[in-house]
């Protein structure tokens, strides 16, 4: 990687980490409903670069974000969430005849929900929390993984027309 590559990609994951922290101060509708504001910048370092590279700045914002936002709980709802959204996120973007940026944005933001909602049932030993919070997280995660990845495709077009200069 040379080293402009190496700046931009600390500038994203710097940006993703001011994203995590400026989202804690958003008020939510429903426990783990958030924006999902610095998957902005995951999404984009998963087209810029690699799913090797997007993986690197998920984990380390949610580790430095977390720890910053002074929720050290937070971790592990966030760990799992945004490792299963990668996962998913990775899959879809190898198809892109099938699946748009903004869709690949949508699912990712979907399953960072199942995947908060999995460790929430583990750790509260029931699986009523599926019942309770499904519905209202899936509808949140369709509606912001939606705008989300209208963002994200901006800053894209944006980096790429200024990488080629």
């Amino acid at each position: 990687m040379n080293t402009r590559k190496m700046v931009l990609l600390s500038l994203i994951t710097a940006q993703a980490i001011v994203l995590h922290y400026i989202e804690g101060f958003i008020p939510v509708i429903a426990p783990g409903a958030k924006l999902g504001l610095a998957n902005i910048m995951t999404i984009v370092a998963l087209y810029i670069f690699s799913a090797k590279y997007a993986l690197v700045v998920s984990i380390v914002r949610i580790l430095l974000g977390s720890l910053l936002s002074g929720n050290p709980m937070g971790i592990l709802f966030s760990l799992v969430g945004g490792l299963l959204s990668w996962v998913v996120m990775v899959i879809l973007q190898r198809h892109p005849d099938y699946f748009s940026l903004v869709g690949v944005s949508t699912a990712g933001a979907a399953f960072h929900n199942l995947g908060q909602l999995a460790v929430a049932s583990i750790i509260y030993k029931t699986i009523g929390i599926f019942f309770t919070y499904l519905p209202i997280l899936m509808l949140t995660s369709a509606i912001t993984g939606y705008f989300i990845g209208i963002a994200s495709n901006y800053i894209i077009v944006y980096l790429r027309h200024h990488m080629e200069q």
